[in-house]
């Protein structure tokens, strides 16, 4: 079981195929995407990589956290993340993980926090019908109706759908297609739309419910923290070790 990433949501756009079709997709940069910590069964309990993205400054972050980031001899970073993986497949802390530890047809599973909507109505948050349209209504044309029983049971369970808040949820949308990817500019282009506004963070990881393909890179593609991108697998010799 390998490790995601953590993304950052640029957008959507446009690829168009040899055949003339246009495919939508969703733009995904990853921003010096960084190995931060080690989880480990005999000081965890479970085995797992923390990974960091983004920039920060320290001088806005409480001091536990700055020598988190100092024992890993990386720069604070503004997202944290955890990443269960199989102890084959952890990766060197300081290593950053490129744009190709995807492969392009492969599916991943992506993660991220949905658009806030504010105080919603039942017919917005819920697909509800409303009333009727016509006579015997009167200024309540989308209101979701009774919300309770009669005096037996006499109060309105819980858990009902009504009106309220709507957004800022955690959503996973599985199985989408890689389309594209930049390793220069750190750029990720899957197929389809994904859960966030701009600018949002998104953690991407292989689909569970698709096989992972064949050339796939393993442990992962990355580069030390020296700059030498990994090309060769772990059982060469130590100075070629950099991305499986």
């Amino acid at each position: 079981m390998r490790s995601g990433v953590i993304a950052q949501k640029v957008g959507m756009t446009r690829v168009f195929t040899e055949a003339g079709e246009h495919i939508p997709v969703t733009v995904l940069k990853l921003g010096n995407c960084q190995v931060v910590g080690h989880r480990t069964t005999d000081k965890n309990g479970y085995v797992a990589l923390q990974l960091g993205s983004g920039a920060r400054k320290s001088v806005y972050m409480p001091k536990a956290e700055r020598g988190q980031f100092a024992v890993a001899k990386v720069e604070p970073k503004r997202k944290v993340a955890e990443f269960r993986v199989s102890e084959d497949s952890l990766i060197p802390v300081g290593a950053e993980i490129q744009a190709d530890h995807f492969v392009v047809g492969q599916f991943v599973d992506v993660t991220g926090t949905s658009v806030g909507k504010g105080f919603a109505g039942g017919m917005k948050r819920w697909n509800f019908g409303g009333l009727r349209a016509t006579h015997g209504v009167s200024v309540s044309h989308r209101s979701i109706g009774s919300t309770g029983g009669r005096q037996d049971p006499g109060k309105t369970f819980k858990n009902k759908k009504m009106p309220g808040h709507m957004g800022v949820d955690r959503i996973t949308t599985l199985n989408l297609r890689v389309v594209q990817t930049d390793v220069a500019r750190g750029l990720l282009l899957v197929e389809g739309a994904v859960p966030g506004s701009k600018g949002g963070w998104i953690t991407v990881r292989d689909a569970v419910k698709k096989s992972l393909p064949k050339d796939a890179p393993k442990p992962g593609k990355f580069k030390l923290a020296g700059g030498t991108d990994q090309a060769a697998p772990a059982a060469e010799a130590p100075a070629q070790q950099e991305g499986a």
